[in-house]
């Protein structure tokens, strides 16, 4: 994307205000062609004047007057339309900095998981503020300075040579002069500019991990390698940043050079032309006034070019995000069938992170309306990532998965995921309110629904002792409260939520042994009348389960009822006697030693 095409986007960003746009363009316009009126007038004035002295006799009034009266008249009309164009294009650049903003985020929100797990939320973030504030000053300038400096320039160098091309000439040199020179900064300052955005990235995502781990950094001592590592990379940039910088220093340098060259380069060879009766006094003052004005529609050009070649690399980033294609995404036929049964089917599927091993292979079961189906394995085994793909957080690459006798993929994402509550492992919680936190999924519940879904999910008591109650805030990540109480909210979000289809990831994991069994009865009843998946390590929570399905290396070895798979003696034997035994959660197992065995036996 070269800096032509990327202005040219960042412009067309600007299509929602498309009236707004042209009328400042428009203005614009008016303008630059009002600026050019003064320095010919001023000429104009000057000529009348020294003509008038040289044949010795008095101005005419009459003729200075008019010219006089349309140098006012430009005059008062550039004041009122600059300042109407400044406050309307102030206006435009804020509100499509906001609409940009927002366009990004929400985005961002639908790109897959996938996206997610490889891409550093402290980069998505420096991504979308730097993104937006270079979006917010180039459209603040280009309504502001760089049209009209384009304009001008178009407009200027034709009206020079017009009116004298001799004069002309000075002004003609000038402005290659610039071309070249600028260029030549750009050529030897791109690849260093893009370095020091890589190193303004890398900036946001080492602070972001100290700042989001900041237990680990205090319980382990890193405060001082963290701030080390901080200031190597702040290093870094600035030697990358200096180097950039100071090619535009050396540019500015020769612009002022430039500038004065000219203007003495105008009033020597105006006054030579002058002597050979080829340029009037008036002439050479107005072309002394298009030098000045030229220099400064340079400058504002070298200004443009410096800004967007700089902002270039950030635009570069915010625009890949915003043209990443989400991998599972709305079919152009999908629908919304509303509230689902939970017929669960899959049929074949396979799904691999790497295409090289399977994360899941050749899947195929059926869950019944109101069934309770656990899914047992070893860590790794490709329990989560089935679930995974039912609610379509990835789709598989083999294979079907039917939701009420439909394709998943032929059902809106919104509302698929409308009719599966899930309770993840590591509760996930929003720094709000805790009401805030429990609507997520049923924004439309009311304050005795709440409370019902809290007692069931044994939340109430700790909320009830927050002096704010359901108002209360949960800290970043829910770090206000405890692990146990993250869940117990995360499962009352999902009792409240009543969707068809449930997913309990873990959903005990993080609570002792008491509430562990109050909040067992309760999902036993939430439980009924509708599907729901299980996750688990520790067996004794799915020993009520309608079928268990038991993975390893991503397929299924076993199912059956929980006292079917014990008197069958197979894998989940094993795993549940290793794990009744020691009386810990379950773990890994791994084939025993002769001596256990023989242990076992006895």
């Amino acid at each position: 994307m070269n800096l032509l095409r990327l202005y040219a986007r960042v412009i067309a960003l600007l299509a929602p205000n498309a009236r707004l746009s042209w009328l400042l363009l428009t203005a614009n316009v008016a303008l630059a062609a009002a600026q050019f009126a003064e320095p010919v007038l001023f000429g104009r004035i000057i000529d009348a004047l020294t003509g008038a002295q040289t044949a010795g006799a008095q101005p005419s009034w009459s003729d200075l007057g008019t010219l006089l009266g349309a140098w006012v008249g430009f005059g008062i009309f550039t004041i009122i339309c600059g300042v109407l164009l400044a406050f309307h294009a102030d206006r435009l650049a804020h509100q499509r900095r906001h609409g940009a903003l927002t366009q990004y985020f929400e985005h961002v929100l639908q790109l897959p998981l996938s996206f997610h797990g490889g891409t550093h939320s402290g980069r998505l973030m420096k991504v979308m503020l730097t993104g937006t504030d270079a979006l917010w000053a180039l459209w603040l300038s280009f309504f502001r300075e760089h049209f009209a400096a384009f304009v001008s320039l178009l407009v200027l160098l034709p009206l020079s040579l017009f009116l004298n091309w001799r004069l002309a000439l000075p002004l003609i040199v000038l402005c290659t002069f610039f071309t070249c020179v600028t260029a030549l900064v750009m050529r030897k300052t791109e690849k260093l500019q893009g370095s020091v955005e890589g190193h303004y990235t890398a900036l946001a995502e080492r602070a972001s991990d100290a700042l989001g781990n900041i237990a680990l950094v205090q319980s382990f001592t890193r405060t001082e390698a963290e701030v080390k590592g901080l200031r190597d990379v702040v290093d870094k940039l600035l030697t990358a940043q200096i180097s950039v910088l100071s090619w535009w220093a050396v540019l500015a340098v020769l612009t002022r050079a430039s500038t004065t060259l000219t203007v003495l380069a105008i009033f020597l060879v105006g006054i030579w032309l002058h002597m050979q009766r080829l340029a009037t006094i008036g002439e050479i003052v107005t072309f002394m006034s298009f030098a000045t004005l030229l220099i400064g529609r340079l400058e504002q050009v070298v200004g443009f070019t410096n800004r967007i070649f700089m902002d270039a690399p950030r635009l570069k980033e915010f625009f890949e995000v915003l043209d990443t294609i989400p991998a599972v995404r709305d079919r152009p036929d999908a629908i919304d069938p509303g509230r689902m049964r939970g017929l669960i089917e899959f049929q074949g599927v396979s799904f691999s992170y790497d295409s090289r091993r399977p994360a899941v292979a050749d899947l195929t079961f059926t869950a019944l309306p109101g069934e309770t189906i656990a899914l047992v394995g070893a860590t790794g085994a490709g329990k989560s990532t089935a679930i995974a793909l039912l609610h379509r957080a990835f789709d598989p690459q083999a294979g079907i998965i039917k939701v009420d006798g439909m394709d998943v993929r032929g059902v809106k994402l919104a509302a698929l995921r409308r009719n599966i509550g899930v309770v993840f492992q590591e509760a996930m919680l929003f720094n709000r309110s805790i009401k805030d936190n429990l609507i997520v999924g049923r924004p439309e519940a009311n304050d005795e629904e709440i409370a019902a879904a809290t007692e069931r999910a044994q939340a109430r008591e700790f909320i009830e002792r927050d002096p704010e109650g359901f108002e209360g805030r949960v800290g970043e990540r829910g770090r206000m409260l405890s692990g146990g109480e993250r869940q117990r909210l995360s499962i009352a979000r999902a009792i409240l939520k009543d969707p068809p289809i449930l997913i309990l990831d873990e959903a005990t994991s993080a609570l002792d042994a008491t509430t562990e069994v109050k909040l067992q009865k309760a999902l036993d009843e939430v439980m009924k009348g509708r599907t729901t998946f299980v996750i688990a390590h520790r067996l004794a929570t799915v020993r009520n389960a309608t079928r268990i399905l038991v993975f390893e290396k991503g397929r299924i070895v076993e199912t059956g009822t929980f006292d079917e798979l014990v008197k069958r003696g197979g894998r989940f034997a094993e795993f549940a006697r290793a794990q009744f035994m020691t009386g810990e959660p379950a773990r890994p197992v791994r084939k025993p030693r002769p001596r256990q065995a023989a242990q076992s036996a006895e």
